[in-house]
């Protein structure tokens, strides 16, 4: 059951990513630590794994060298992801790009106090 909503976060990653160009550390690595209880270092290390092509490969064997990375949980998110990422490119381009810089200062604000708080 556990996989089911690895691919909604991917997904949830995903499209986020196509609309605004982010995904990893604005929305994966708060989830992962928030939702799902890793740590912040499981976390990072996690999200390196999804996006290690080309992204993150050495920074991510570093993290799974020290035992933080969950590789079950980084295939069934980075499935979603790359799904997310073509949803949310093909509905955003018709969104003006003032309401586009808006939503993303929401976005990013909502995640900052929540990671302070």
């Amino acid at each position: 059951m556990n996989q089911f909503f690895y691919v909604l976060l991917g997904l949830a990653a995903g499209i986020l990513s196509g609309i605004f160009g982010i995904g990893g550390g604005v929305v994966l690595v708060p989830a992962l630590v928030y939702i799902f209880g890793l740590t912040q270092h499981q976390a990072q290390g996690t999200t390196l794994a999804i996006m290690i092509p080309p992204i993150g490969l050495l920074a991510a064997l570093r993290y799974y060298y020290s035992g933080n990375v969950k590789l079950g949980m980084a295939a069934f998110i980075c499935f979603g992801f790359f799904v997310g990422g073509l949803i949310g490119a093909h509905y955003i381009q018709n969104v003006p790009d003032p309401l586009l810089k808006k939503a993303f200062g929401v976005l990013l604000l909502i995640v900052s106090l929540r990671m302070i708080f």
